[in-house]
């Protein structure tokens, strides 16, 4: 079963937190809030903190900015995963994936079905992999955000966490690139 490995060292990754709303500002961002004070807590590091609309070409953008950037390693969205109208994120996401991690959205719906119930169905959260960057888009409420970091992600980016995690893979997300 999982668990850590007390005997190898934390390794922090550096960490991006975009929140995508068309209404809130940074002094309104619960969930942008709640993945920072946690990212910061569990030892890792902010790389940086965005607040866009739900303009898909924007997000888009900003998110192949930091996959660009040596140093952010993940970046973590909030906001627009639903399915009205406005919901872009998921396809601005997509449009940067080279991989998506399938079982992201899989294993998060089961979180959320545990808490919420039927109403996880209404979710799109999604995960993926761009010039060795990991991303995920979850939704805008704090407790979605709550239940991705500490069900999943705090785990997933803990390299101590076993039988494995996305951290010890992260040199690895790029090789193809590195090839002749």
């Amino acid at each position: 079963m999982s668990r850590i490995d007390e005997t190898k060292d934390f390794l922090p990754v550096r960490i991006a937190v975009l929140t995508v709303s068309d209404t809130r500002g940074l002094s309104e961002d619960r969930s942008g809030d709640i993945l920072v004070h946690r990212l910061l807590a569990a030892g890792h590091e902010l790389a940086d903190r965005r607040i866009l609309p739900d303009e898909r070409a924007d997000i888009a953008a900003q998110l192949r900015a930091w996959c660009k950037d040596s140093g952010v390693d993940v970046v973590i969205s909030t906001g627009g995963t639903g399915l009205t109208g406005r919901d872009v994120t998921v396809e601005a996401h997509r449009d940067v994936y080279e991989k998506e991690i399938d079982a992201f959205g899989t294993v998060f719906t089961i979180v959320s079905m545990q808490k919420i119930g039927t109403s996880a169905v209404q979710s799109r959260a999604t995960g993926g992999v761009a010039n060795g960057t990991y991303l995920f888009a979850l939704p805008g409420s704090p407790g979605a955000c709550k239940d991705a970091w500490d069900e999943i992600l705090a785990k997933q980016l803990d390299f101590r966490h076993r039988p494995c995690n996305f951290v010890e893979i992260l040199p690895r997300l790029d090789e193809h690139q590195r090839r002749k």
